[in-house]
């Protein structure tokens, strides 16, 4: 399932920038090797922390969390997000395997963009990006 819109980067814009937030490494290298392939730039972080921290140094064109997550969990880095200058209107997908409509709705009171259940069809999550920071070729 997948909900949600984003605004689209400026055309001829930088090489789009996306941050991967998962505790599993296997799920973030598997999301950073498809967007590669396209001409992404993806940095990764394993939990919510590090993510912040990495969001209030430079800024990503879309940041890509799993929820469930120790030190933080994606809910409350989306919460941190959205009052970080220069994050607040940053598009955050969440690739998660919770479905339920009371995450969803927590999800989108905290900020989501939109929401992707595991396990995630990579091929429809890369075309969302792409059409997220305006990359898709037309």
């Amino acid at each position: 399932m997948m909900t949600g819109t984003a605004d689209k980067a400026a055309p001829g814009a930088a090489t789009p920038r996306v941050l991967v937030v998962d505790d599993s490494s296997v799920a973030r290298r598997q999301v950073r090797q498809a967007l590669e392939a396209v001409g992404i730039s993806v940095s990764e972080a394993s939990e919510g922390v590090e993510a912040l921290w990495r969001a209030r140094q430079q800024p990503y064109d879309l940041i890509i969390t799993d929820i469930h997550m120790p030190a933080m969990d994606g809910l409350q880095l989306l919460r941190e997000l959205r009052k970080c200058p220069g994050n607040e209107r940053t598009p955050v997908y969440v690739l998660t395997s919770d479905g339920s409509r009371e995450r969803l709705a927590e999800g989108r009171a905290a900020g989501a963009t939109a929401w992707i259940v595991k396990p995630a069809n990579i091929p429809m999550l890369v075309e969302a990006v792409l059409d997220a920071v305006g990359k898709r070729s037309r």
